[in-house]
């Protein structure tokens, strides 16, 4: 993997396992910057044949991602740059999310703090998800803005947790514990806080030392699904949304009253709820 300066990351690598720190402050919101240095590890990564696991975690102990940057409302365009490269009819968003989903090297999540939007699509994009009990949470919170989620979320959650369990998530709009999110399949495990580290570790350890070629044909016998139809409906009806007067007038409000600020997105459904109250 060449060099190459990241603004947003922490990369380091060791015998097989590259270990990724989202480090993008205040809450790793996924604005361009964070979605350009992701773009370019993944795909820098899909032609290195020496990694083996990729594990993502976040400098913040409270937030993972956040969500997408909810100031696309003033700047539909700003994204514009990364649509060069995406596959076709997909999004831009879809397209990160795809590309996590189709990475060669088995990929992991380590959830120690909150995920929402965006950021939760990216947990679900990933071949595994561990969090940490009393201290991650996930959540789709687009439905209180006006929108449904247009990352990918629609289909990763449907093909993860069933259709019911996944209508529930997206209009249901609530953050889900690390136990739920275990019970409902859309983590892999809940794992005690002070253990996370240590388990994950250990199993990205083990997996990185397994003899060659075995990642790959696991891979291989078990490809992910083609969500292309459902990738396109879903950009269909988050398009429509994001066009109504009631999607920008939630976003506005929220940014006005302290979304993607700490304190803000510590109960940001909360939040969005009482704009209506």
């Amino acid at each position: 993997m060449s060099q190459y300066a990241y603004t947003t990351l922490r990369v380091r690598r060791e015998d097989g396992l590259v270990r990724v720190t989202l480090d993008h402050p205040p809450v790793n919101v996924l604005d361009v910057a964070l979605m350009s240095d992701l773009r370019h590890l993944l795909t820098a990564l899909r032609e290195d044949h020496e990694a083996r696991v990729i594990v993502f975690a976040s400098a913040d102990p409270d937030f993972f991602v956040a969500h997408v940057d909810m100031s696309l409302v003033d700047t539909p365009d700003a994204f514009d740059g990364l649509a060069a490269g995406a596959p076709e009819g997909v999004n831009v968003f879809q397209a990160l999310g795809e590309l996590l989903r189709h990475q060669p090297q088995v990929t992991i999540v380590k959830l120690a703090g909150l995920a929402r939007g965006g950021g939760a699509e990216f947990v679900t994009a990933a071949d595994l998800a561990f969090a940490a009990i009393g201290r991650a949470g996930i959540g789709q919170v687009e439905a209180l803005m006006g929108i449904v989620p247009g990352g990918g979320g629609t289909q990763y959650l449907a093909d993860r947790i069933g259709r019911n369990r996944a209508l529930e998530v997206v209009l249901g709009a609530r953050l889900y514990d690390a136990e739920t999110a275990e019970r409902y399949g859309w983590v892999n495990r809940a794992v005690p806080a002070d253990r996370l580290d240590e388990f994950v570790d250990r199993l990205a350890r083990d997996i990185a030392a397994l003899p060659e070629g075995v990642v790959a044909a696991a891979k291989q016998a078990l490809p992910p699904r083609d969500l292309t139809p459902g990738l396109r409906r879903e950009h269909e009806a988050w398009a429509a949304q994001f066009a109504r007067p009631a999607a920008e007038r939630l976003i506005r409000a929220g940014l006005a009253h302290g979304a993607q600020t700490r304190e803000g997105e510590r109960d940001l459904e909360g939040l969005l709820r009482g704009l209506e109250s």
